[in-house]
């Protein structure tokens, strides 16, 4: 079989517009949400985490998520790529350019929990953690899904990661932001020292997520433009209901909060995206914007744990949330794709529910063994006076803005 050169080119090109979301995108997003004194520090963890999966990601990581034939978890035999043929296919694509398009998920995932814990945790911590969980956490969730594992047998709907990115890594977030403890005056914390850098890596997540969720279809085809056209209107509703709350809260509307609002879109129609219409992005994006919105008051104000740049409330709850609702919007009345054959809207919600208890469970709980060993042997927190001198020049001897 041959490599569709359509399909390649633009997978290639979804390659890059995933990449970029992370770098400069979520960097530049995060950064913008910090103190100055720690805006080198949010975009070294970025930088350093594409580096470490990527390089993890060739040694072992795709290999479990997408070698062998077991239910939980892969096997090497792709370890390194040494034993696959330069001519070897996925589907219409070589599979170099398949390696290469998850690995920049891989990329994404743990980068997405460095606005856990912002402001207040060692390099090494967030290197160890990290690199670990990509192999403990992620990649066999991402088998259980996408590799040919269990829940992927049942046919759970995950078109682009509801459950293997934002479930993923929102709920490991929010263990280790347990883990490492609050900011130093949380909860009376300083406000965001740049909300235009917030809005630019804002713009530029939401342009990189049509290589995310488009690029998804693996092909050139129908399904990615379904996939893009939904994941633009689920964004945009999402931005305006954001919005709308704070206006009818406060009286005004904010830039971070209209962009807060436009991510929640994104992550609530990512597992939805290809299966979906148009106006099912409307659907997600008003509901992952209202229940994103309600999900960072609770664990602010409720559960009080310092999830600094609410990883858990947004990207977490809003996989959670478009993962449960694509087995409503994908029904063929809704405007849907249709479901697998023998599934209909009834069993298929009981398998998406069976999908996010198993990997918010797994998730939270070897999050929890990683950051309990870590702690013990490497710490996690950051001197006292590391983190009031600010990880910037504590850590890495640099500053963003030179006085």
């Amino acid at each position: 079989m041959t490599a569709n050169s359509g399909d390649t080119a633009w997978i290639l090109s979804a390659t890059a517009l995933v990449l970029f979301m992370t770098l400069p995108g979520l960097a530049l997003f995060y950064a913008g949400l910090v103190r100055a004194k720690n805006v080198l520090s949010v975009m070294t963890h970025c930088v350093a985490i594409a580096c470490l999966a990527s390089v993890l990601w060739l040694l072992g990581g795709y290999s479990l998520a997408f070698s062998g034939a077991g239910p939980l978890i892969g096997d090497l035999a792709k370890a390194g790529l040494v034993h696959v043929p330069r001519d070897a296919r996925v589907g219409g694509l070589p599979e170099s350019v398949f390696f290469g398009f998850q690995m920049t998920f891989a990329i994404i995932t743990p980068a997405l929990m460095v606005g856990a814990f912002v402001e207040r945790i060692k390099f090494s911590a967030v290197l160890a953690f990290s690199g670990l969980w990509l192999l403990l956490v992620y990649a066999p969730v991402c088998h259980w899904v996408w590799g040919g594992g269990w829940l992927g047998r049942l046919h759970v709907m995950d078109y682009a990661g509801g459950l293997v990115v934002h479930a993923t890594a929102g709920v490991s977030a929010l263990v280790i932001a347990w883990a490492v403890g609050p900011r130093d005056g949380y909860p009376h914390v300083s406000p965001p020292h740049n909300p235009g850098m917030t809005m630019i890596g804002a713009g530029m997540l939401w342009v990189g997520w049509y290589g995310f969720n488009a690029g998804s279809a693996l092909a050139a085809n129908g399904d990615a433009g379904s996939a893009l056209i939904a994941t633009h209107l689920s964004a945009a509703t999402a931005g305006l209901t954001w919005a709308l709350i704070e206006y009818r809260r406060f009286g005004r509307a904010s830039m971070v909060g209209l962009v807060t609002g436009v991510v929640a879109g994104l992550a609530t129609v990512t597992p939805a995206s290809g299966f979906v219409g148009p106006l099912g992005g409307v659907l997600l994006g008003a509901a992952g914007s209202l229940i994103c919105y309600q999900a960072v008051e609770l664990v602010k104000h409720k559960v009080r744990i310092d999830d600094s740049l609410d990883v858990f409330a947004v990207h977490g709850i809003g996989g959670i949330l478009g993962t449960l609702l694509v087995a409503v919007l994908a029904a063929r009345p809704a405007g849907g794709a249709g479901y697998a054959p023998g599934m209909d809207m009834v069993r298929q919600l009981g398998v998406q529910a069976i999908g996010v208890a198993a990997v918010c469970a797994w998730s939270a709980g070897a999050s929890l063994i990683l950051v309990l060993v870590l702690k013990r042997a490497i710490g996690l927190r950051a001197r006292e006076d590391a983190i009031e001198e600010g990880l910037d020049m504590a850590a890495h001897g640099e500053r963003a803005y030179n006085p």
